[in-house]
């Protein structure tokens, strides 16, 4: 399952998490988030317990996106003890994300 999360929750929910998190940044607008989403909804079945899925709307949580340096969507960053520890910039398909998990 997928969360969404917004800048007064982010530090509460990613940051100060003991589980790593995938944080999709996103829009209602944007293409190739639409077509991440149902990738990310099944990865996140199967990494239950294990890593936690979020998303972060861009148009409503602007001082985030910016905070992460994030320019383009859909830029996915994988936390663990609330640092980055890997960021896949749009949409690559399944394998791209499956590469990027395997950082945890």
């Amino acid at each position: 399952m997928i969360v969404e999360v917004a800048e007064q929750d982010f530090d509460s929910k990613v940051v100060t998490s003991t589980n790593p998190s995938l944080v999709d940044f996103w829009a209602p607008w944007c293409g190739p988030c639409k077509m991440a989403e149902p990738v990310l909804e099944e990865l996140s079945k199967q990494h239950t317990g294990k890593v936690d899925f979020y998303k972060v709307d861009v148009d409503q949580n602007p001082g985030l996106a910016s905070k992460y340096g994030v320019m383009s969507i859909p830029t996915t960053i994988l936390f663990r003890g609330g640092q980055e520890v890997g960021r896949q910039i749009g949409f690559g398909g399944k394998q791209k994300f499956v590469e990027l998990l395997e950082k945890v």
